[in-house]
């Protein structure tokens, strides 16, 4: 059964949503727009608020989805590895030709149904670094950075090997924010 979770969640996060949002508000071809991810943040760049709201909470909750199902008849450690591959789709969706999203608001949904503490940790450190900084990309990746430290500060330290996994494959997809950050030309949230 442990295969099968993986290739549930994995089916599961590959849905993009931000896509069929944008197509279903006739707000054009994502890939089109902005950095051209599938992402709340390039959709925001449509110019749509309600676009992005909808988008980071259909890929939020997906993630959370993957985690509710799999709790329904599996152990925990499968769960963890659902939530992971429930990641890996949203960041590789086989749909698009692996060229997914950055995988943040996925992340955020699996880590509040994983445990809702965490998630309100992990979502409270996007916030106060997206309030400084205005950097859609740092907020994302520090929230995920430090919620397996989360993990071992709240005392959860069931989720820290698989928050750390996905925090790393987080950092992965945010390679190109990385080089923009230093660079000084990574746009700030809200810009188009």
């Amino acid at each position: 059964m442990v295969y099968l979770w993986c290739i549930i969640g994995y089916l599961i996060g590959s849905i993009p949503f931000g896509i069929l949002v944008s197509k279903m508000m006739g707000l054009g071809n994502l890939r089109d727009i902005g950095s051209g991810n599938i992402g709340a943040t390039n959709v925001l760049r449509t110019g749509s608020k309600k676009a992005a709201i909808l988008t980071l909470a259909f890929d939020a909750g997906k993630g959370a989805l993957v985690i509710a199902l799999a709790r329904l008849w599996e152990p925990e450690s499968t769960v963890q590895l659902a939530a992971i591959f429930a990641l890996l789709g949203h960041c590789f969706p086989v749909w698009l030709g692996f060229r997914g999203g950055k995988g943040v608001a996925t992340f955020l949904g699996i880590v509040f149904a994983l445990w809702w503490p965490l998630g309100l940790a992990a979502c409270a450190t996007w916030l106060v670094v997206a309030a400084i900084f205005r950097f859609s990309s740092l907020a994302g990746m520090l929230a995920a950075g430090f919620t397996p430290i989360w993990g071992i500060v709240l005392d959860y330290n069931a989720v820290v090997l698989s928050t750390f996994i996905m925090s790393i494959l987080i950092y992965i997809r945010h390679a190109p924010n990385i080089t923009r950050l230093r660079a000084g030309t990574e746009p700030k949230i809200g810009q188009k």
